[in-house]
This record gives C-alpha cells, structure tokens and sequence, in this order.
C-alpha cells in the first residue's frame, strides 16, 4: 500500500498495479476503500494502470475534517493524482466514488481522460427527493452511534441482490466492518448536501454510465437520467445486478470498462 502526501496535508493510501492507461478507482462509502476493487485488479492490469485510493477517512488513509464537503473530496483527489503524476487519466467512480467523479470535472474539467460512473448519484441532493436524503441521513447517524456489527449487514442487502453468493456477502460484510463512524458521516453529509446537476451538462470527456437494474441503492432511474443529462454518454445496464456491480458481476463489469476504455483511449 503505497502512500502520498498531497498538499492538503492528509497522508493518503492506495494501491496501484498494472501498465498502460491510468485508470483511477474511487469507492464508495459505509466502510469500503481500495480493497472493493480486487475484482478488477484481479483482470484489468493486464492492459491498465489501475489506481485505487482510500479516500480521507477510510483504509490507511488520514482522518479528514468533519467540515469536508464534496469540493474538499475533489480538491484532496487533485492533489493525490498530482503527487502521483497522473494527468488525464480515466477515472471510474462507484456510488459516492461516482459524484466525486463528477465533483471532480465539475472543478477540475481538463484532468480526467474520460468517466465511468456506476451506481452513481448526482450528489443525494441532485438526484433523490429532499425527503429520503433526510431518512438516510437520520437513520445512518443513530446506526452509527451503535457497534457496526449491529447494523451493517441491513446495508448491505440493498447492495448485492438476493442471488450473491454467500461467501460474496461475507466477504463484503468483513471488508465494510472496518468502518469509522466519525469519517464516515462527514462523507456521507458531503453527498447528502452535494447536487451537481449542473455539471452533467458540461461533461465533454467520453463518459461511461453503468448501471445494474436491480440497484435499490441508486435505483436504475438516476442512471437514466445521468446519461440524458450528460452529453453523448452510453449507458450500459448490468441485467441481475445490484448497487455492487464491480464485485457481484465482475467478469461483465470488466469487460465494459476494457471495451469503454480502450476506445476513449485512442480519442
């Protein structure tokens, strides 16, 4: 597990494997970091540079501030792909990782190559009604005053479907339980006060919307309108697949992001 320094001052880890072009992957929240990426560590560097932070507050990486908020998250991950050299690199984001995602060309639009964006929000604001954005706020901030074991295993059913495999679900269940309470709410109100409708407009980078359609988490109608709003993007739909995509259909997942990302390579 390497480590970085940005400017910023917080001690960033990740990991970083493979040869070709950069593809940076951002995780999303409740715990998960660098690790929900083995699935395509396992297949993808064979073709890509694949690099995966642990974003402020998760893994290695330092606590951020309980006043960081989206822009902060992006700012922190410009000055992370600096430290590493990185321009233009293609940048695939799930749930929280995918409005960083946006966050990110919102506020930097000449760093990243092209964008994958898979169980993806808008922000909590920009794309759910202010009343559930609310209830997950609330329920999330009373379960995370109680031990995760308690309570995790309830997030991640509307994670994976029905049909992942046992060992799947454990595996997933073992990787969330080192969450930090404290670090995961800041990041957690960073999406839940974030609308960045107003960048989808704006995308000029070839831009990847990859959804699975039993997704309960970002329900399949967020990545519809994401693609509608964003200017010549595809949308791919993963058929029995759930807001972890990456890991509960890994073998499709890879083989879009290898076809996505070999062509808007050579643009």
């Amino acid at each position: 597990m390497d480590l970085v320094t940005p400017g910023g001052g917080l001690r960033i880890t990740h990991q970083r494997a493979g040869s070709g072009a950069a593809l940076v992957l951002l995780h999303g929240g409740f715990g998960f970091d660098s690790r929900a990426w083995q699935p395509q560590f396992d297949d993808l560097t064979d073709e890509f540079t694949l690099v995966a932070w642990d974003a402020p507050g998760c893994g290695g990486s330092d606590d951020p501030p309980a006043s960081f908020r989206m822009a902060d998250y992006a700012d922190c991950l410009v000055e992370f792909l600096t430290a590493l050299g990185l321009h233009r690199p293609h940048v695939l984001g799930i749930s929280f990782g995918g409005a960083l995602a946006l966050a990110l060309f919102g506020r930097h639009p000449t760093l990243p190559g092209s964008l994958i964006l898979t169980g993806a929000y808008a922000g909590w604001a920009g794309s759910l009604p202010a009343d559930e954005v609310q209830r997950r706020l609330q329920r999330i901030g009373e379960d995370l005053t109680h031990p995760p074991a308690d309570w995790l295993a309830t997030y991640l059913t509307g994670m994976l479907t029905e049909s992942a495999p046992e060992e799947m679900v454990g595996r997933m269940l073992a990787l969330m339980s080192d969450i930090r309470p404290g670090p995961s709410l800041t990041m957690l109100r960073a999406m839940a006060e974030s609308d960045l409708r107003d960048v989808l407009p704006t995308i000029d980078v070839p831009t990847l919307v990859l959804h699975g359609d039993l997704d309960s988490r970002a329900p399949l109608s967020i990545g519809r309108e994401l693609h509608e709003q964003i200017p010549g993007s595809q949308l791919v739909v993963l058929p029995g697949v759930g807001h972890l995509s990456n890991v509960e259909a890994a073998g499709a997942f890879n083989r879009e992001v290898r076809s996505f990302v070999r062509t808007a390579s050579t643009r």
